[in-house]
């Protein structure tokens, strides 16, 4: 049985649970918080949730800690520091950061004979190995990534920071024009503002100014300034009832060229359509929990990404059944 602990509770750590309960291999032992213990509750009888600097007491009773970080910021100093005394794994989802943070994480592990497995999910994780594989398969050729329709989280807190902002949601949604020229397989060069647009809904304060706060949003560099930024603003209870999920998902597309004179075109295409990103996120972490846990058995460590574990690594089944059944 993999003792697994959740650092840090939210729609992540929630999805953990209900992962974790589907895996009759695994046990949740503790749930830690930076909140108050008492006012966290959990969907697992019988568990613990302690305050985060309690982790350390229990580092002989937890085999992989996974990590649910509650901002940008948290998993580059936490991830680190937990990997000093436990296996950890973590969906750290900054891609141009990812090589460094890689590189703290190893330093943690080698020191400590640990395995850290980071950047679990399904953009960084199911996709990128998509792209990895597609690109092997078909070196001459060119990669596409396209998210949505979906919500982003990040953008979505985003909104909620401009002044005059009550709540909103934010949604991603990939351009059908784009996405058939690159499925035509005649490799579009194409922009930013070409492949995805993006629809705000927006619940202001009572008396704001729409304008600005429309204008603001659509002008937000790194968020909407590069984008075809639509703003609808509607009531706390049309939010409510039409945008409370977190739905999500995209496509990762590869069109390649095989032949002597590069006669023949190839797409390859990997898509997901998430009812609960979250949920889905956790999944895949709970899966290479599995595989944390078996490497490290085997007497590995350091720092690994999805590129480094082998498939049979995350699966319930054997070696023989998976052979058997899916090869």
């Amino acid at each position: 049985m993999i003792r697994v602990g959740i650092y840090g509770y939210g729609n992540l750590g929630r999805g953990i649970e209900c992962a974790i309960k589907q895996n009759p291999d695994m046990e949740l032992v503790a749930v830690f918080t930076r909140r108050e213990p008492s006012s966290v509750k959990i969907l697992t009888e019988g568990v613990s949730v302690y305050k985060t600097e309690e982790a350390l007491n229990m580092t002989d009773k937890i085999d992989v800690m996974i990590l649910c970080g509650g901002s940008a910021k948290d998993l580059p100093v936490q991830t680190p520091y937990l990997a000093k005394y436990f296996n950890v794994v973590d969906s750290f989802d900054t891609h141009a950061k990812i090589p460094e943070h890689f590189a703290n994480v190893d330093k943690s592990c080698k020191e400590s004979h640990k395995v850290g497995i980071i950047s679990c999910g399904w953009d960084p994780g199911m996709f990128s190995l998509n792209r990895l594989y597609a690109s092997c398969i078909l070196p001459e050729g060119k990669d596409y990534t396209f998210w949505g329709k979906g919500v982003s989280q990040g953008h979505s807190d985003a909104i909620r920071r401009v002044d005059g902002v009550k709540n909103g949601k934010q949604y991603t949604i990939p351009v059908d024009k784009a996405l058939d020229a690159v499925r035509s397989g005649v490799n579009p060069e194409l922009t930013t503002r070409e492949k995805h647009i993006r629809e705000c809904f927006v619940v202001s304060e009572d008396g704001a100014d729409l304008e600005r706060i429309e204008k603001e949003i659509k002008e937000m560099p790194n968020y909407f300034a590069d984008y075809d930024t639509t703003v609808h603003f509607i009531s706390e209870e049309e939010l409510i009832r039409d945008h409370s999920g977190i739905p999500h998902g995209g496509f990762v597309i590869r069109s390649g060229k095989t032949g002597w004179d590069k006669e023949n075109n190839h797409i390859i295409e990997y898509s997901l359509k998430l009812d609960s990103n979250p949920e889905f996120t956790a999944s895949a972490i709970v899966a290479y929990a599995r595989a944390c846990a078996r490497l490290a058995g085997e007497g590995q460590y350091g720092a690994k990404t999805v590129f480094d574990i082998a498939p049979s690594y995350l699966s319930l089944l054997s070696g023989e059944e998976i052979r058997k059944n899916m090869l």
